[in-house]
This record gives structure tokens, sequence and C-alpha cells, in this order.
């Protein structure tokens, strides 16, 4: 499996990260055990995961969210979709197929796309709050969905400040997909994907969630309401975030 996902990042121009390596500690001329330090600073750059079931809402709430606070919005599920859609993607395949299965791609290849997209927007030099003097912000949605993807991200991209937490039942999810997958023309919008797509999150996601929220990061919202009533309830958690406010995990 490691030289596919080799193949795949070589594939995908997903090169060995940017991040630093400690030096060689010159006092006692032992060398550091390499341990790498985060592409981006977390003091500058503030990266929220939304977090939540299929159909729970995440990619509607980041577009309010993105109008509130100029965020930059990051669809894991997105950039994977438009690199099996590149032209000339050798892998393109493998990665419609992963999805379609309702899998969870490769580690390395969604970590690198993300990294590699939030380097381009902090390149941009956006303007507006949160993105002066190399400060950037970024709603990263549907990421991380497996505890491996949560320590690398933090570890090698840039340390995360805040998990947002859709919550609804698998009812009402199932209900808005299916009801989505008429105009989506997204290959995983149909019910036995959705099914799939319901276990791997139980199985996967689920201990993401518990992870962060042993970090006291986690906002748990319910997604049940109207669109206006979980923007306002999501809204009111992210003004708190920046203004130092939110301290340990919320319910609202």
């Amino acid at each position: 499996m490691p030289a596919i996902v080799d193949k795949i990042a070589g594939a995908l121009h997903l090169h060995k990260s940017h991040s630093k390596e400690k030096h060689e500690d010159t006092a006692t001329g032992s060398a550091s055990a390499n341990v790498p330090t985060p592409a981006f600073d977390s003091n500058k750059v503030t990266v929220i995961f939304v977090l939540g079931g299929p159909g729970a809402g995440k990619g509607t709430q980041c577009a309010n969210l993105v109008k509130d606070f100029g965020f930059c919005h990051l669809s894991a599920g997105d950039l994977l979709r438009a690199e099996q859609n590149r032209e000339g993607s050798q892998y393109g395949e493998m990665i419609r197929n992963y999805i379609k299965e309702g899998q969870i791609v490769p580690m390395e290849v969604t970590v690198k796309l993300l990294e590699n997209a939030m380097r381009g927007a902090l390149e941009e030099k956006r303007e507006g709050d949160g993105w002066a003097d190399g400060k950037g912000r970024f709603l990263v949605d549907g990421f991380p969905r497996k505890m491996d993807q949560a320590i690398k991200f933090d570890e090698e991209v840039c340390l995360s400040a805040q998990v947002l937490f859709f919550t609804t039942t698998e009812e009402e999810m199932l209900k808005r997909l299916m009801e989505r997958g008429k105009t989506s023309g997204r290959e995983d919008d149909n019910e036995e994907s959705i099914k799939k797509r319901f276990r791997v999150y139980k199985e996967q996601t689920m201990p993401v969630i518990e992870y962060y929220s042993k970090q006291h990061k986690v906002s748990t919202i319910d997604a049940t309401a109207s669109i206006d009533e979980v923007h306002e309830k999501a809204k009111t958690v992210v003004g708190k975030l920046f203004v130092g406010q939110v301290s340990g995990n919320v319910t609202i």
C-alpha cells in the first residue's frame, strides 16, 4: 500500500511537505528526532474543521460563514473531485472509485491537496479581516474523516483551532441527500452509496470528534433546524472564537 500511495502522490505532483525540521542540538552534538513542524503557523493561520454526517449541511453553513468572516472555504471532497476530473490525472479513476464506494482516499493525497490549496490562498494576499501580514482563515469542510488524517494535518500542515460539528438524524440526512441527488450530479448521491457513507462515518469519523473533544475544541451544533437558525448558531460560535470567548467544548 505505501508504494501505491507514493505513486499516487507523484502523479498528483504532491511533493514532500515544506515543513521545517528541528535543527541538531549543537550543545550536545546529537541529532534531533527530525520531527516536522507545521507548514503554517497557527498563530497566524486559523483553521476550523467542519464535520458532520453526509447531508448535515456543512457546505451550506460554510458558505454562510465565508460571507460573515471572510474565510477561505476548502472542501476536501471538492478538491478530490476536481483532481479526479483533471485532464491527465493518472489516478482520477482510483479517486472516483474510493468516493463511489464511500471509502476514504489515502491520507497523504488529501492532506497534500489541502496544504497546496492553503498555500495558494495565502499567496493571493487576500484583503479583509484575518488576511493581513501573512495571516489567513480557513474552513476545512469534511475533513479530517479519520484519526490519521487529523494527526498528520495538525502536525505537518497547521494546528487546528476548533471543530464545528453539525449533528442531525440519519433520517434527515438521507432525505436531504436524496433530494440533492436529483440535481447534484454526484456519483455518491444515491441510496446505496449514502448508506455506505453513513457506516464509514460512524466507524471512522466519530473517533475524530472524540479525539478533539478531549482537547476541548468541539462546538456541537444541532443542524436539524432551518438553515437560517443553524447559521445563527454557527455564527455565534465562530464570533466568540475570534474574540477568545470559546475555551472548551460547546453545545448549541
